[in-house]
């Protein structure tokens, strides 16, 4: 009896604060919300505190309240672990109160909401070069912020990430034997991160998409593009003489030089 007792009055007092709550939301009393949407924030409970100020911010724009109403509505969405969302508010914060008292923390979450929505390698990494640009303006305006470190771990962490975007992307010209794309790509790659952690499979890759984009040419063309294969085989040399990579590379060599003194050359297996 006891046990349904006690069910009966938490039944009770949940359709009884339901219908306050939704009351509230039907109010004018814009105080009263405003007080609420800050005890719901207090108590975690951040789903009806973004409902309330999503009303009352309309309101209150352009007044002295708007600025800490933006902030609890942008951690709101933070601490419900809504990063686009919450992103969005925070960079929405800055842009209205550069130097409002919340600008530093809002410049670096809104940076880190990005951080925490920037998917892996395979995928788009527009999230990922966003975050990058947001602890990069953050350090700038910044520099004496004790978060300086921290920004250069994480930038560190999401450039890893572009590298390897790249990479992939460029290989996948490759395995495709798209050998016109993956020069490009592969060399654009090896441009914008020169210091790429695959930068020897990646030269290795281009020195051997030219020499298969030569082997297919026109006989017109093959000429030029094997010189230019003969070009890339001393620059990778340089770079790696002690390659993994060294019996295909040497196999490209022989063949392209070949070419080069006959105007012939057999076939090479394409071993990667």
């Amino acid at each position: 009896m006891r046990s349904g007792y006690y069910i009966l009055l938490i039944l009770f007092v949940l359709v009884t604060s339901c219908g306050e709550y939704e009351k509230l939301l039907k109010s004018d009393d814009y105080d009263l919300k405003k007080t609420k949407a800050r005890e719901y924030y207090d108590n975690e409970k951040y789903v009806k505190a973004t409902e309330l100020l999503a009303q009352l911010l309309p309101r209150y724009r352009a007044t002295e309240e708007a600025e800490d109403l933006n902030w609890l509505n942008a951690q709101s969405f933070y601490k419900m672990k809504d990063y686009y969302s919450a992103g969005t508010y925070f960079k929405s914060y800055v842009d209205q109160y550069p130097f409002g008292k919340y600008s530093e923390e809002a410049t670096y979450i809104g940076a880190l909401c990005d951080y925490n929505t920037s998917s892996r390698a395979e995928l788009d990494q527009e999230t990922t070069r966003n975050a990058i640009e947001g602890f990069n303006v953050f350090m700038k305006r910044y520099p004496y912020s004790s978060r300086i470190e921290e920004c250069k771990t994480l930038i560190k962490e999401l450039e890893e990430r572009l590298v390897e975007k790249s990479y992939l992307s460029a290989k996948l010209y490759y395995d495709m034997k798209q050998y016109k794309a993956s020069i490009t790509a592969l060399t654009n790659s090896l441009k914008e991160f020169s210091d790429s952690k695959f930068r020897e499979e990646m030269m290795y890759l281009k020195l051997s998409s030219l020499f298969l984009y030569a082997e297919k040419s026109l006989e017109v063309k093959q000429k030029e593009r094997y010189q230019a294969t003969l070009d890339d085989y001393y620059s990778f040399m340089e770079e790696f003489p002690e390659s993994k990579y060294s019996r295909e590379v040497k196999r490209i060599f022989q063949k392209t030089s070949d070419y080069l003194k006959t105007g012939t050359v057999e076939p090479v297996a394409n071993n990667q």
